[in-house]
């Protein structure tokens, strides 16, 4: 047996544990990774091989859960087509820049055909949600309850119309953290995939300096309890503008130590920041605004 049938099997067979940790608590860890063994599969494997082991992957996990493994047999077909896309990508050798772009549209454009197919079948998913914070909220221990707004149904109503903010960074997390672990994977192996450049060489277009500042500017003048759809784009465009820009900023800091020569222990530090302490993220985002408008960078190169 070749070196690509058993790598064939050994990723079928990491696919089917993936899939059956969804039943256990181990889907806490494992949810963000059930794309990857699916993604190797394809890349390693001809078409029709891979058709092979994964219906075969996918029939060994309904005989091992019957009718109760309906739904992982459903989750495993949602990342079926955003994996072909990636891995057709891959096989290319397309730019990493191409490849996550395409993951994450494809992402994004499957959960909006869910949603669509779910009002044609009389499934409103939108209610449902809204249903499932109600009942998250109330039972919520008291102390937490606190923290939050007093008024549950405005709270409740805010992270209904923030649903599309959800869909877009679920799709951008699943495909970085697919890209990011399957291109090692598969260089591991000899494969070549490309990257993308190093953070500190990364900007993004000056354009959204304007678009941030013009959503600041129309934010003031909007009532917060409005459902309009100004102040629902808004609520939606902010929070995306806030974390680019924050992003921003600490490709600004990687630039700051390759340019001193230092180690990247300062960006590093400020992710993990940002992480434990969410309110950092507005400053992190005035950084990346800065950089991106002023030629600090050149103005600092000079100076060393």
């Amino acid at each position: 047996m070749g070196n690509r049938s058993w790598q064939g099997i050994i990723w079928s067979v990491v696919m089917i544990i993936l899939l059956l940790s969804l039943m256990t608590p181990l889907i806490i860890f494992t949810l963000s990774f059930l794309m990857i063994p699916v993604l190797m599969l394809y890349v390693k494997s001809s078409t029709k091989r891979f058709a092979i082991h994964y219906v075969l992957s996918l029939f060994v996990v309904y005989v091992l859960t019957g009718f109760k493994g309906m739904f992982l047999l459903s989750v495993s077909l949602f990342f079926l087509p955003p994996v072909l896309v990636m891995g057709n990508l891959y096989k290319r050798k397309a730019a990493a820049r191409t490849i996550l772009t395409a993951g994450t549209v494809t992402i994004l454009a499957e959960s909006l055909l869910s949603l669509v197919m779910g009002y044609a079948f009389g499934f409103n998913p939108i209610a449902k949600f809204k249903q499932f914070m109600n009942n998250y909220v109330s039972t919520m221990p008291p102390l937490l309850r606190e923290m939050l707004p007093k008024d549950q149904d405005w709270y409740v109503n805010l992270m209904v119309q923030v649903i599309p903010v959800y869909l877009i960074f679920f799709a951008l997390f699943y495909t970085f953290v697919t890209h990011g672990i399957s291109r090692w994977l598969l260089n591991k192996t000899g494969e070549g995939i490309p990257g993308l450049r190093p953070m500190r060489e990364r900007m993004l277009p000056r354009s959204f300096v304007w678009i941030y500042l013009l959503a600041f500017i129309l934010d003031v003048f909007v009532n917060p309890t409005s459902t309009s759809l100004i102040a629902t784009l808004l609520m939606n465009l902010l929070p995306i503008l806030m974390v680019a820009f924050a992003i921003q900023a600490i490709c600004f800091l990687f630039f700051i130590a390759h340019a001193n020569k230092w180690k990247p222990i300062l960006p590093i530090m400020a992710m993990l920041l940002v992480c434990f302490m969410p309110p950092f993220l507005f400053i992190y985002s005035l950084l990346g605004v800065f950089d991106v408008a002023f030629p600090i960078r050149e103005r600092f190169k000079k100076n060393i």
